[in-house]
């Protein structure tokens, strides 16, 4: 029987590697050592970062909320109760797009928002 030679597997198995660690700098990129640790390293930043973006862009949308009601007089805190208070349901999303894109709608939003609230004391 003939013997089992594995070069064509490894060969395979760093390819893979360095396609992953294709643009990485240095040695990262065609010393497998380097190549695998720093493309394990780079796939659990990858896991990490998908929940950190979304925790990230909802930030974005209440800072941007935040600044548009404070222009009509409201804090954000004070605009999200009213909402809740008005019955009114709307994501942050929708509510940044329309501070920006429909500044009208919006302004009749925080006017709700403002008439269902108690009168500050």
């Amino acid at each position: 029987m003939a013997r089992v030679k594995r070069g064509v597997t490894a060969h395979a198995k760093h390819k893979k590697t360095y396609d992953a660690a294709k643009g990485f700098s240095g040695r990262r990129k065609n010393t497998i050592r380097a190549a695998k640790a720093a493309v394990d390293k780079s796939m659990q930043y990858a896991y990490r970062d998908r929940k950190n973006r979304k925790r990230t862009i909802r930030a974005l949308w209440i800072q941007r909320l935040n600044a548009a009601v404070r222009e009509l007089g409201l804090t954000y805190s004070r605009f999200i109760d009213g909402l809740t208070k008005a019955g009114i349901q709307v994501d942050r999303k929708v509510l940044s797009e329309l501070a920006i894109t429909e500044p009208a709608a919006f302004k009749a939003l925080v006017e709700k928002a403002k008439s269902a609230l108690p009168a500050a004391a």
